[in-house]
């Protein structure tokens, strides 16, 4: 009886695996046909409406193909990668140099790192640097007065929100507001404003206050990084951590600990030729963006305001081509100050692990969008607030901070707060699929279709609530809707969900071909 079970389960697994490589080879099929249709499309209407477009400029990639510069973040990053090129070479060189010459540790290389970035600051703000060091040495005294009580976090939290927030209202103060005597300072602000970055300033200060408070604390829940001594928390590697220049900007974000504790033992986890690797990689990314910014003009498209006159088809196209070029964007901006940073012994969680397209759960497409910001929002948020015992409560306060220190804007609030509607049905599921146990094949069968499904609409989801916050606003809820909840639009809305429903699908093959790999 037992054997004849048992070839019985042999017969029922070659079949469920026959009938993957079948699905695999449709599922594929079906990707090439979308992937045909939505270039040959894009190409289209590229090239029948450049004229009525903004932010289209001269290319050199392509002869003859105008390149869309229309985003303004990508467009002065891109015009800066040469003199950051430079920046780059010189700093690293320097700072290598003078480690190797001294041999420093962490507190020489602390020094040897704050005085560059100083530089680099006076370079990018001016005078405003004073504002910079000012809020910083305040938060410092608070941290290491109010470290041992009780109350701290809602200390350092109220400091840091409160300058969070006046810094966006104020934008980044005037020195005339201090007397007119200081007016003069206004006319050295640096050619970058100092308020924006120092969103990431935040986040550090934070980061150090929260480190050296558990320092203190006899138990405190278990952290990735091994804590620090206290006499590693001085006030010159808290500044150099704050202003580290290959991170300054943009970020990747890592924490105190695990900042301090490279600046004595830098990082061994890449070696030289990975490092190399790294580098040769972003090249070939920026060669993509390059690519698809002469041929594929969704951006402009979404800036012009033009697509709101297309068919349902075509808004789906230019909204979906529109965040795989944040995606790149953002790719190519994070891994370019990582590789910096890489150089010089600082290794930091890497931004994007994973492709857009490769992400079918809303708490999977956040682990793997802006991921240093998710570790650091799970380390100093979520499990704080009761991790996740208090899940679907913590998500809304997480996200409305998120909102917040992205900007001062509704549209990013609405962004926030629908992710979350989105996150409780996701969170309700997961919860149930945990005690469901498939106890045949076909009942396998069914829960991946219906993970499946759920997958396609969770992508569409995404969808939407990223393009409210980033593209179109609450404003443009109404049009997005009525743009699918008609006639011409249900069987684009139908053939959309299909798409996602055949990507989760495929999804599943990736994810499971990496379990069988060694």
């Amino acid at each position: 009886m037992g054997t004849s079970a048992m070839n019985k389960d042999n017969l029922n697994g070659s079949k469920i695996v026959q009938w993957k490589q079948k699905e695999l080879f449709f599922l594929v099929a079906y990707a090439f046909v979308f992937y045909v249709i939505i270039i040959v499309r894009s190409l289209q209407l590229s090239r029948d409406h450049y004229g009525q477009l903004y932010g289209l400029r001269q290319g050199w990639f392509i002869p003859n193909y105008l390149n869309d510069m229309s985003d303004a973040q990508w467009r002065n990053f891109r015009g800066n990668i040469p003199v950051l090129t430079l920046v780059f070479g010189i700093f690293t060189l320097l700072a290598n140099l003078t480690r190797a010459f001294f041999n420093l540790k962490v507190g020489g290389m602390s020094i040897v790192w704050l005085l560059f970035s100083l530089a680099y600051l006076l370079y990018l703000h001016g005078a405003c640097v004073i504002f910079i060091l000012s809020i910083a040495t305040v938060n410092y005294l608070l941290v290491k007065i109010f470290a041992r009580k009780m109350y701290f976090p809602l200390v350092i939290w109220t400091y840091n929100i409160f300058f969070l927030l006046c810094n966006r209202i104020y934008e980044g103060y005037s020195f005339s507001i201090f007397g007119e005597q200081w007016k003069f300072l206004d006319s050295y602000r640096g050619s970058f404003r100092w308020h924006i970055c120092f969103n990431f300033v935040v986040l550090r200060m934070i980061s150090f206050g929260f480190d050296y408070h558990w320092t203190n604390q006899d138990s405190h829940f278990d952290h990735e990084e091994r804590s620090l001594q206290s006499d590693k928390f001085r006030y010159t590697t808290y500044l150099c951590y704050l202003a580290y220049a290959p991170l300054y900007i943009a970020g990747p974000v890592l924490s105190f600990n695990a900042f301090a504790s490279q600046l004595d033992a830098p990082q061994n986890t890449y070696s030289v030729r990975n490092v190399i690797c790294y580098g040769f990689r972003w090249i070939l990314s920026l060669l993509l963006m390059e690519l698809m910014t002469h041929v594929f003009y969704y951006n402009a498209f979404a800036i012009s305001g033009l697509w709101k006159q297309f068919s349902p088809l075509d808004v789906f196209i230019i909204g979906y081509g529109v965040l795989n070029f944040m995606w790149l964007k953002f790719l190519l901006i994070w891994r370019f100050f990582r590789f910096w940073s890489l150089i010089n012994g600082i290794e930091a969680p890497e931004n994007m692990p994973k492709c857009i397209n490769n992400c079918h759960n809303l708490e999977g497409f956040w682990k793997n969008w802006h991921a240093s910001f998710n570790k650091w929002l799970v380390r100093y948020m979520y499990i704080p607030l009761g991790g996740s015992q208090k899940k679907l409560l913590n998500v809304w306060v997480i996200f409305t901070f998120v909102a917040i220190w992205h900007d001062l804007e509704w549209k990013l609030l609405s962004w926030a707060w629908l992710t979350c509607i989105f996150f409780i049905p996701e969170l309700v599921l997961k919860s149930a699929s945990k005690t469901f146990k498939a106890k045949s094949a076909f009942g396998e069968f069914i829960f991946r279709e219906l993970s499946a499904v759920a997958g396609a609409v969770t992508i569409t989801c995404l969808m939407v609530a990223n393009l409210v916050g980033f593209v179109i606003g609450p404003s443009g809820i109404n049009w997005l809707l009525s743009s699918f909840i008609n006639k011409e639009g249900l069987p684009v809305l139908g053939g959309l969900l299909m798409t996602f429903y055949v990507g989760t699908k495929l999804m599943f093959h990736i994810n499971e071909a990496k379990q069988r790999s060694p």
